[in-house]
């Protein structure tokens, strides 16, 4: 798999607009993503905000991550219109059998033999383990899906263990760089 996502951002979005990521259970099949493909560009068509249209974005990244991106510069997302938002996701996790709203399970981006990425899922209270047993380093890549904006997304989604707030939470002594 291919790390690279960040040219199918629309360099039209403000540095600072506001991102969502929700990370699926699983990796969808090739017709279920096309689907969620689908749904997600019908929702960007029918956001709105306060009767106004928001400038917005969504992507399915890795066959496993739903981006949804407002540009807040150009209409504001009200709470109604951001719920409108979690019914989406919660749509997907109903049709699809999946869970996007674990925040629990991280996601990390492990090179096998032939130096191809897989994401692989592991539960927060594992990390530690992983890492004293070396199945992680601290360069090992991690997917932050906490970014908030456009900017973090393009620079802090993908990042190693070692750079992210995971690096305050457990402890690289017995790990080897």
């Amino acid at each position: 798999m291919n790390l690279e996502y960040k040219y199918l951002l629309d360099g039209n979005f403000h540095p600072d607009s506001r991102v969502w990521v929700y990370q699926s259970s699983r990796i969808f099949t090739v017709s279920e993503a096309l689907q969620i493909e689908e749904m997600m560009t019908q929702f960007i068509h029918d956001w709105h905000s306060h009767g106004v249209p928001v400038k917005g974005a969504a992507h399915l990244f890795f066959g496993q991550f739903a981006v949804l991106i407002a540009d807040e510069t150009a209409t504001g997302v009200s709470g109604c219109s951001t719920d409108s938002s979690v019914r989406l996701i919660k749509e997907i996790e109903k049709n699809f059998g999946v869970n996007m709203f674990d925040r629990t399970n991280l996601a990390f981006a492990m090179k096998d033999k032939s130096d191809h990425y897989r994401i692989q899922l592991l539960p927060m209270t594992q990390l530690q383990y992983a890492i004293d047993n070396r199945f992680l380093s601290p360069d090992t890549l991690y997917l932050n899906n906490m970014v908030q904006s456009k900017q973090e997304l393009e620079n802090n989604w993908i990042i190693p263990i070692k750079e992210s707030w995971l690096a305050k939470r457990i402890s690289f002594a017995n790990s080897v760089s």
